[in-house]
């Protein structure tokens, strides 16, 4: 498993931010400051496992292995990057392996339940339901780099690392993703 790198990217929305002192709380193994972080990220990063695995028992597993990962390598955590980067790096990571480990092949098939995905954005509920159904129902490479680039702002240099494939082959994905998603909510 790739461990969490430094992330120089300008910090995540001010959902994301973190409480600096129950952070630090924490990282020197304060369980209740530790649950105050799980409850204020928890939602993020369930909806980036949703997004990625579209699958909602599976997404619910790796949220869980996200924390228990976050919980072992807090005390490593040095601040140099905002806590939200990091810990979102920390979940891409363990979604990749997992999917990796255990060979998850959800592509056009996707579970139904990946409609009903937590709210992230304050858009129509038909209009959210309809790009969530058509991104859970994209083939599992365009979905991923769809859901890394457009919806959590990686660069295809970032995706490229993370997931072994060149940036042009991002960009390709991305493309993929792009006119699929264009012709399922044209329907």
């Amino acid at each position: 498993m790739t461990e969490p790198t430094l992330d120089t990217r300008p910090s995540q929305p001010s959902a994301f931010l973190p409480d600096a002192a129950d952070v630090a709380a924490a990282a020197g193994g304060d369980r209740r400051a530790f649950e105050r972080v799980y409850r204020t990220h928890v939602p993020k990063v369930y909806s980036l496992c949703l997004r990625m695995l579209g699958d909602r028992t599976l997404a619910d597993e790796v949220t869980q292995d996200v924390f228990v990962r976050v919980w072992e390598k807090l005390p490593g955590f040095r601040g140099d990057s905002a806590f939200g980067t990091w810990l979102h790096r920390v979940a891409v990571n363990v979604v990749l392996t997992r999917r990796k480990t255990s060979g998850i092949q959800h592509g056009r098939a996707a579970d139904d339940d990946a409609l009903e995905l937590a709210p992230t954005r304050h858009e129509p509920v038909g209009d959210r339901l309809d790009l969530e159904g058509a991104i859970a129902q994209l083939p599992k490479g365009a979905r991923t780099v769809f859901v890394l680039h457009d919806v959590q702002g990686f660069t295809h240099e970032e995706i490229g690392e993370q997931l072994g494939i060149t940036p042009g082959g991002s960009k390709a994905q991305l493309h993929r993703a792009r006119l699929l998603l264009r012709a399922a909510l044209t329907r």
